[in-house]
């Protein structure tokens, strides 16, 4: 896919965000759903994130767990705790895509395997909620794209917040105009711990922590950067043009591979820009993204979001001389126009009906994408334009130099 296809393949994502929040209620309760309409999945990396998937899809009214995948016994008891039955179990993915009674697989694997078991599962005539990253590489990206187009299957991504109400609301408000015109977004995800898990024995060290290792992971950028990517994407309509970035290990100088810090500039279309930055050893912002326009600004976090607006100023740019501890100083001063805004906001307010965990929200979405046979918002297109800015932030990161998109992104 060429560079133009690309970005109007993302564009088009900005359409969703005005219906994928119908009809959705507070506890996604569906009542007597019939045999005909239950639906079977089967989940390969039932780790720490696909059980809390599990848990979000087994609240949707029927739908079971009909098969488990993963190479780490453990995972198979708690996995089962969370079925509540003696779900069958595979220590390989093709045998799970053997099984007869599957609609429907969740992909939870560390990233790099994601092209692998996600491609399997499509070849397989199955549905697929593949966990974000998309792919682990442009080729990956590329390769699941077409192998969603070939399978005629449907394909969500795992980024939740595309289904969060507030999120939506803040994407059509500013796409309305009432901040202006938008040029700059910052994205925050700042946390303080290690990021490491602890191990039973150092040969599973790999297996568990596999998020610090660069053959399995792209790190913070992918981990926690590739949702504010998705959400500046969404926000722009746009793909970015080039990244620049830069990053390191240095707290924790323990053996990982992956950086313990980000911070990366994306510059898009119309001399638009999104800065991101990623901490793991100060958790003071947090999660947050501000989106900054001519005349307000939007503060979204994983809860809730505020608008503000900004001060009515006199048409001139030069008033009247103001003193400064008796000394008269030139107008262009003014300490009120410098000062971070303390005033109230105007909160986003949920519909009555519209409230609900992102992440149940968008397993909900899924099934009703499966048993409507309607095109999920988050597809692979999304996922793609999130997943090849990850790879390519990463990358410029490794060179110490700017990338160009336009240069990746050819047939």
């Amino acid at each position: 896919m060429n560079r133009r296809n690309f970005v109007k393949a993302v564009s088009a994502g900005t359409l969703g965000a005005t219906v994928v929040g119908h009809g959705i209620g507070k506890t996604g309760a569906r009542r007597g759903v019939p045999p005909s309409d239950q639906i079977r999945l089967g989940i390969i990396g039932p780790g720490s994130r696909g059980q809390e998937l599990m848990r979000y899809f087994l609240r949707v009214p029927g739908v079971r767990m009909a098969g488990l995948c993963d190479v780490y016994e453990p995972r198979f008891a708690a996995a089962r705790k969370i079925t509540g039955e003696d779900a069958p179990i595979y220590r390989d993915h093709r045998r799970l895509l053997e099984a007869r009674d599957l609609d429907a697989v969740i992909v939870a694997t560390p990233l790099s395997f994601h092209a692998e078991h996600t491609i399997a599962a499509l070849q397989s005539a199955r549905h697929v909620y593949g966990e974000k990253s998309l792919g682990f590489t442009v080729e990956h990206c590329e390769r699941i794209v077409e192998a969603v187009r070939r399978s005629g299957k449907h394909f969500q991504v795992g980024h939740q917040y595309r289904y969060a109400p507030w999120f939506q609301q803040v994407v059509q408000r500013v796409g309305k105009g009432e901040i202006g015109s938008v040029k700059h977004i910052y994205g925050y995800w700042h946390r303080n711990g290690n990021w490491r898990r602890s191990v039973p024995e150092p040969k599973f060290e790999r297996l568990i922590n596999w998020r610090l290792y660069k053959e399995y992971s792209g790190g913070l950028t992918a981990e926690l950067g590739s949702h504010l990517i998705d959400f500046a994407n969404w926000v722009f309509g746009a793909t970015p043009e080039s990244v620049v970035g830069s990053g390191g290990i240095d707290t924790y100088h323990d053996g990982r591979e992956t950086n313990d810090n980000v911070q990366i500039i994306f510059r898009y279309p119309g001399g638009r820009t999104f800065v991101f930055s990623s901490l793991t050893d100060n958790a003071k912002v947090g999660a947050e993204l501000w989106i900054y326009g001519k005349d307000g600004s939007a503060e979204v976090t994983m809860e809730d979001a505020i608008f503000y607006y900004e001060p009515k100023r006199a048409a001139s740019p030069v008033s009247e001389a103001t003193t400064e501890r008796g000394v008269p100083t030139g107008a262009t001063y003014r300490t009120r126009g410098e000062m971070p805004y303390r005033g109230a906001g105007s909160p986003v307010k949920i519909p009555e009906g519209a409230e609900g965990n992102p992440n149940f929200l968008a397993c909900r979405s899924f099934i009703e994408s499966l048993r409507n046979n309607t095109r999920p918002f988050a597809d692979e297109l999304v996922g793609r334009a999130s997943a090849v800015s990850v790879s390519l932030a990463n990358k410029a990161i490794e060179a110490g130099r700017r990338i160009m998109f336009a240069d990746h992104l050819k047939t």
